[in-house]
């Protein structure tokens, strides 16, 4: 059972508010990761966001009880939106024993199974979670569910044969996916002129029989109506919708990248189309204070603060906590990570 989300124009006081939220969180919370990277704190790779929030929160914002989503390495807000805590993505990065894989993978690898919506543990970033996501709503129709499945791709990305073998079935079979493709010009350090011909990605929604929009990427009420739409003809059996959504990447690939093969001047374009900046300004213009504003931002610096800290004095992974739940039926306590424990009304939401 499903409660349709309203569209962006009637979207409460309280509801665009926790959009806000949702942005400074998913911001905040990358910003301390970044510190985090530079002490050497984060094992592995740090892959961020910064420019392309809105993608991510508005998108996820308009699932509905029960949907599938999963992440990909730049939809860390996705997961905060769903439910997740900021202290089980400090563990994970930091490869904590408390983290959800119990520090045996890293940044987004992980999920969780719940009524309330699943999120499928990713295992790629290059257009494989496409055909699995896809069987995922397969099944849950045969089981006689109107589950809808969203899930994100980088232009680059985009290129693979994951990317094309999935999309084909999921029109082929009208399944109920939703594919946002986040372009942001550059796969890699490899610019989408240098990748495709056609750089248009919202054109391949012809190609493959469904439906296409092309949205602002840093708009996060765009992103959301045009994913609320996509998810409406998905749960009626219209068959999916591809979303190009056209952001930008403030940041390198990862932290490891100076991103100097970047033009300053295409920095400097889209460093003044900023997402939390776009949507301050829209709040401002419908009467939302800047007090309340500035008290959300304190809220969210509290939160990750708090969390932060207790992530940082929780221990690493026993010598030998390899050994256990290697096989199913394991006796080991419950794995349910604390994402799925934790709920948004406990979190004041």
């Amino acid at each position: 059972m499903t409660t349709e989300k309203p569209p962006a124009d009637r979207l409460t006081r309280g509801q665009l508010l926790e959009l806000y939220y949702f942005l400074k969180l998913n911001r905040g919370l990358e910003e301390k990761l970044s510190n985090l990277y530079r002490q050497g704190k984060v094992v592995g790779g740090l892959y961020r966001s910064l420019g392309q929030e809105a993608c991510s929160i508005g998108s996820a914002y308009a699932l509905e009880r029960g949907d599938i989503f999963t992440p990909l390495i730049r939809n860390l807000g996705a997961i905060l939106v769903r439910g997740g805590s900021p202290h089980d993505i400090f563990c994970q990065y930091m490869a904590k024993a408390a983290s959800p894989t119990r520090g045996r993978d890293l940044n987004v690898h992980f999920g969780w199974l719940s009524p309330e919506g699943s999120m499928p543990s990713v295992i790629s970033m290059l257009g494989d979670m496409i055909p699995i996501l896809t069987g995922a709503v397969m099944a849950e129709r045969m089981n006689g569910r109107r589950t809808v499945a969203l899930t994100w791709i980088g232009d680059g990305g985009a290129s693979t044969g994951a990317f094309h073998e999935g999309l084909n079935l999921a029109c082929v079979q009208k399944a109920p996916l939703v594919l946002i493709v986040e372009n942001n010009g550059w796969a890699y350090s490899t610019p989408t002129s240098r990748q495709t011909a056609n750089t248009n990605f919202v054109d391949r929604a012809t190609a493959y029989g469904c439906f296409g929009a092309q949205v602002d990427g840093n708009d996060v009420l765009a992103v959301y109506d045009a994913t609320r739409t996509a998810i409406q003809r998905a749960r009626q059996g219209l068959g999916p919708t591809l979303i190009e959504a056209l952001t930008m990447r403030m940041k390198g690939h990862a932290e490891h990248d100076d991103m100097k093969y970047v033009p300053k001047e295409m920095v400097d374009k889209w460093a003044q189309r900023d997402p939390i900046a776009l949507f301050e300004r829209f709040l401002l213009g419908v009467g939302i204070g800047t007090n309340l504003l500035q008290a959300i931002a304190t809220r969210v610096d509290q939160e990750l603060t708090t969390e932060l800290a207790s992530a940082e004095s929780s221990p690493m992974p026993a010598d030998d906590s390899g050994m256990t739940d290697v096989y199913f039926g394991s006796t080991a306590e419950d794995p349910t990570p604390e994402i799925v424990r934790k709920s948004r009304k406990a979190r004041g939401l």
